[in-house]
């Protein structure tokens, strides 16, 4: 009955980071990465950790059911960059995500660990958001807060920023130019 869109809500929302402390992405084997850059299909998927997955799931249907979160989005092909890409071109809002970053971002970036969701929360109800991010490590993960919601661009950690529109106009123009 109750559900929560891809697309972020409004501007000036915090984006948070649900995962396994040790997970921020680090799993590039077998990823879309790998794959459509590389041309590697090689090495191992990333570990399944089920009662991890478990948690995460119920956590963010928690969240989605009593009404807190107001978008959510898992990270699966892609990673985190892909994941946040989307939810920009469903809504048309720009974000900015602020990660520490090691030398290499690109696993960050694009990892594919597994368990792993985007939640937005209004950064204006800091109990609410304080209050979730405590639940989630009384659930034992990690509810990391990583950027917000805002302006017409997408700005990730070691990357320049792209405009929404001109990201939005290149993923729904492909196919078509592809047909061409």
């Amino acid at each position: 009955a109750k559900m929560a869109r891809i697309g972020f809500s409004t501007e000036g929302d915090a984006i948070l980071l649900v995962c396994k402390s040790n997970m921020w992405g680090t799993h590039l084997a077998q990823s879309a990465y790998m794959r459509d850059l590389h041309e590697r299909r090689d090495g191992p998927p990333p570990p399944v950790d089920l009662a991890h997955e478990r948690k995460a799931g119920e956590f963010v249907r928690d969240a989605i059911q009593d009404g807190r979160i107001t978008a959510c989005h898992d990270l699966s092909d892609g990673g985190l960059a892909v994941a946040v890409a989307e939810m920009a071109m469903a809504s048309g809002i720009g974000a900015a995500i602020s990660l520490p970053m090691p030398t290499d971002p690109t696993p960050v970036l694009f990892g594919e660990d597994q368990g792993r969701y985007l939640m937005t929360v209004s950064r204006s109800d800091k109990e609410l958001l304080r209050e979730i991010i405590d639940e989630g490590a009384a659930r034992g993960l990690v509810v990391a807060w990583i950027g917000e919601t805002g302006g017409t661009e997408l700005k990730l950690p070691g990357t320049r920023a792209i405009s929404v529109k001109d990201l939005k106009a290149r993923h729904e123009s492909w196919f078509p130019n592809f047909m061409d």
